[in-house]
């Protein structure tokens, strides 16, 4: 039986620290990964919806995700924005009676105060970061570091690798 512990992922932050680092995670792979390891039982994506997207949601959540969506808007230069911080803290908070610990999965400093109430109320799992390299200050506090893993170490069973009978439009 599956414990009740929750995943609540920032997508922009991991997917940006991965790429940062040179290779691409395989989301499969990492949501069979949160379970085995993590022992979790439900993966909370909180990722900013793009018109167009459609089939790569749906493919999340074939794999098992279930996708919050954010609002995004173009910026100058065509970047995409969507801050989804308020929505994943929201969400840990919403949840916060129905899972026994939580893994958040971010490098961003503005989720501090969210790992600090989660540390402090026994309800930290993990906090995993994407670069190992390249995140907040706000989340290397010693308190934080008996919790805090990183993608890096995890790239050799997490980096996406094309298969043979994949195509370009898979």
């Amino acid at each position: 039986m599956l414990e009740r512990n929750y995943a609540f992922i920032d997508s922009q932050n991991l997917n940006l620290g991965i790429l940062d680092q040179g290779w691409i995670l395989d989301f499969g792979r990492f949501r069979i990964f949160l379970m085995d390891k993590y022992k979790v039982s439900k993966a909370f994506l909180f990722i900013g919806y793009v018109p167009g997207n459609e089939s790569l949601y749906s493919r999340l959540q074939q794999f098992g995700y279930i996708c919050i969506f954010k609002p995004t808007m173009e910026l100058t230069g065509g970047r995409i924005k969507g801050n989804v911080d308020a929505e994943l803290v929201l969400h840990t908070m919403i949840e916060l009676t129905n899972f026994n610990k939580a893994v958040i999965v971010t490098g961003d400093g503005d989720f501090h105060c969210l790992i600090e109430y989660l540390l402090n109320t026994s309800k930290l799992s993990s906090l995993i970061v994407p670069n190992k390299y390249k995140y907040s200050a706000f989340l290397k506090k010693k308190e934080y570091k008996p919790y805090t893993r990183y993608m890096n170490e995890f790239k050799n069973k997490l980096e996406y690798k094309k298969r043979p009978y994949e195509d370009e439009t898979s």
